[in-house]
């Protein structure tokens, strides 16, 4: 049992409380809620593939990949099924129990839905956990990815409801919360969380994880991203967060959120060992891993191993399982028989 009921009243005032421990106090804290719930030795890997890149309609003034923005990044269209497939393939060899691919889309429309079906469906039979970032869905959208088996929908709040617009126009902080809305009621996981460093107050930091917290049910993941500056955008220039700060979201997040699997996510790359072993003991018991984020550059798989391994911790083994949404998919696929594939990571 975690160390306190989940709770879904968070206020400011409680969360600025928790930030401003004394640093010590803090960590012990959250890594006793961690132990509470988790095996604290074990760390959930994941990998993410961008399935389609750049030229966003979105102006989130972090991402390359907006169409807004000049980066150097290369546009990529929709990439074929069997491609997917195939890195889904080396990622579970390399140890992955969930592949989580993203599109640089406002939202998916119509054409592409079978496409993206069948990569979830194929990608589900190799034995992986699935989750997609996609963008915007309704309601429709989201139950057909349901019934193609994905189990994990990833759409980040980013920040919080007073910061958003300085960051994103082209879509409203409510629009975030009805896609999540949408993926709870079709049945799958929630993976939302945000990104710090962006030129935010701390206050902004405290609101963007009470807004998380004190959803209707808590995402099961909240990957918490530092921000990787990326020439040509509107960030590219914005003062470096402090380290500490960092740990501190995660260690607080750990504990207003004690079920959840709290991730690293972009910005490891600018992490030290000791920065991540202490966010590990924070709370941290997630992680990204593979050469690339969607668009930007993430630590080397073997160095991500060689730390776990020195830290004496372990991947995370998938469980089988069958949900409703596996089950639906295999009736689809047996009917089917019978009648005759820096926009910021999950």
């Amino acid at each position: 049992m975690e160390l306190a009921p989940v709770r879904h009243d968070w206020t400011h005032k409680e969360v600025k409380a928790l930030f401003e421990m004394p640093f010590n106090d803090l960590l012990f804290k959250a890594a006793s809620v961690h132990r509470a719930n988790f095996n604290p030795n074990e760390v959930q890997i994941s990998t993410l593939l961008s399935i389609k890149t750049g030229a966003c309609p979105e102006d989130c003034k972090y991402c390359p990949q907006s169409g807004h923005y000049k980066t150097d990044l290369e546009r990529e269209r929709l990439i074929e099924v069997e491609k997917v497939v195939e890195q889904a393939r080396l990622a579970k060899e390399k140890g992955a129990t969930r592949f989580c691919m993203g599109a640089a889309w406002s939202d998916p429309k119509d054409r592409d839905m079978p496409y993206i079906s069948q990569m979830v469906k194929e990608v589900k039979e190799l034995g992986l956990e699935t989750c997609m970032t996609l963008g915007m869905l309704d309601n429709d959208k989201a139950h057909a990815l349901r019934d193609a088996g994905l189990d994990y929908y990833n759409h980040n709040l980013d920040t919080s409801p007073e910061y958003y617009e300085q960051i994103i126009t082209t879509r409203t902080f409510q629009d975030r919360l009805d896609t999540i809305g949408n993926v709870r009621d079709a049945g799958m996981k929630v993976c939302s969380g945000g990104i710090v460093g962006m030129g935010e107050q701390a206050a902004d930091r405290f609101g963007l994880l009470m807004q998380l917290a004190n959803l209707p049910q808590q995402p099961e993941s909240v990957p918490i991203n530092m921000l990787v500056k990326v020439k040509g955008t509107p960030l590219e220039n914005v003062d470096d967060l402090d380290h500490f700060e960092f740990i501190r979201t995660i260690a607080t997040a750990r504990i207003m959120m004690p079920l959840s699997y709290v991730r690293l996510s972009a910005g490891r790359n600018a992490m030290n060992e000791q920065m991540q072993s202490m966010c590990f003991f924070a709370g941290a018991n997630s992680i990204f891993y593979g050469d690339k984020l969607l668009t930007t550059e993430n630590p080397e798989a073997d160095a991500d191993m060689n730390l776990i391994r020195k830290l004496g911790m372990n991947p995370e083994k998938r469980h089988d399982y069958s949900d409703e949404a596996y089950e639906a998919s295999l009736s689809s696929a047996v009917a089917d028989k019978a009648t005759s594939e820096m926009f910021y990571e999950a």
